[in-house]
């Protein structure tokens, strides 16, 4: 015997997720973990969630829950859950970026908010963060436009263009833009030795370590980094390290136990230039620096999107690596992230403390992103009973 809970399938940026309302699941969030697993096929030892609806890796094992909003300023409620694909565990420490660029066209089209064309405004307020995000949705007859002329590196096509501003993003899971209150830390990491990072947390915490104190160069691609075992334990030990920094885990252990997502940590490195996984050749001059993220422990093809607005805050943050990476940054304007599967521009407006304390730390006023979703498939989810 199954039980059938109403679900959309959709596409967000460059991630897939299962979307829920939240009046369809219990009332008690607690039960919500096994549902959420059985949907995606989690836990599964062999890594391909055959049983389920999950893609086998962090950027398609995800799911989202929307439902009426808890605050004045928003128009709807937004959860994010990233499922674990090997072993039964949901983690909603942080949010997803890509999939909140399908929660606005969600919200238009199951009728939560009012469709107004040519382009409709949805206030979206993340749960997870507890921040408030602006999609601004083309709209077509209707219903959330799908069709368009805007080309999203990772993604097939071309899709209708939608513009998500991240509003006051700093301290989104940890309370403050540099959770240590420092641009540079040493990690003590074990087996991994010392390492300097910059830890910051901007719409999601991030470590961001330099390609070179890692014997890198930066542009390596997503296979050659997953290929290295050696060059994945020490990153997920430096990942560890500076959850506990941050105070997400009371050791490294229960770091990479109990908060697998978050922080991500982020490879940095001056812009070079470097063929994509598509065969395009990215020149020197098209980016400001280059990067790869690494996402439960996997290099991600194209970038995490929370990823990529928490490095264009950090490369604007003197003092941080990803600053010094990029060659030293003004406060404003796009900061373009080469990554494995072409160019992002990411723009974030980021202004010096008004005070005149000198170890005063920056505002980040907002970060705009760019994306397109589609919903791929609507009905009903099969939860065995």
């Amino acid at each position: 015997m199954q039980r059938r809970i109403p679900a959309v399938f959709v596409r967000g940026g460059t991630s897939r997720a299962l979307v829920f309302h939240r009046a369809d699941l219990p009332a008690d969030q607690a039960a919500w973990d096994r549902l959420f697993l059985a949907a995606l096929g989690s836990p599964d030892p062999t890594g391909r969630q055959l049983d389920g609806l999950g893609g086998g890796i962090s950027s398609l094992s995800k799911v989202a829950v929307v439902g009426p909003a808890s605050r004045p300023d928003a128009d709807v409620d937004y959860t994010f859950g990233q499922i674990e694909v090997t072993r039964p565990f949901v983690d909603y420490r942080g949010n997803c970026g890509n999939i909140s660029s399908a929660i606005g066209p969600f919200a238009i089209d199951e009728r939560l908010v009012p469709a107004r064309e040519p382009e409709t405004l949805v206030r979206i307020h993340n749960t997870n963060t507890r921040k408030l995000i602006h999609a601004r949705v083309p709209v077509v007859s209707g219903g959330a436009a799908v069709r368009g002329g805007f080309a999203l590196p990772g993604v097939p096509g071309l899709g209708a263009r939608i513009a998500l501003e991240f509003l006051d993003p700093g301290g989104a899971v940890t309370g403050r833009l540099l959770p240590t209150g420092r641009p540079q830390d040493v990690l003590e990491a074990s087996g991994a030795g010392a390492v300097t990072a910059s830890l910051v947390d901007a719409t999601n915490p991030m470590v961001f370590v330099r390609a070179k104190d890692l014997g890198l160069e930066g542009t390596e691609s997503p296979d050659a980094l997953d290929a290295d075992r050696h060059l994945a334990a020490r990153l997920e030990a430096i990942r560890a390290a500076a959850a506990v920094r941050i105070g997400l885990a009371a050791d490294p252990e229960r770091a990479t136990r109990e908060t697998p997502a978050v922080p991500k940590v982020a490879i940095v490195a001056p812009p070079a230039s470097y063929r994509t996984l598509g065969g395009t050749e990215i020149a020197v001059e098209a980016i400001d620096l280059v990067s790869r993220v690494i996402s439960m422990g996997k290099a991600h093809r194209a970038y995490a999107l929370t990823g990529a607005m928490c490095l264009a805050v950090a490369a604007r943050l003197p003092g941080t690596v990803a600053h010094e990476a990029a060659g030293g940054l003004t406060w404003a304007g796009d900061v373009r992230i080469g990554h494995p599967s072409g160019v992002l521009p990411v723009a974030a407006w980021v202004t010096p403390n008004p005070t005149d304390v000198p170890s005063s730390v920056p505002i980040v006023r907002s970060v705009t992103v760019y994306r397109t979703a589609r919903r791929l498939m609507e009905g009903f989810v099969l939860i065995p009973v």
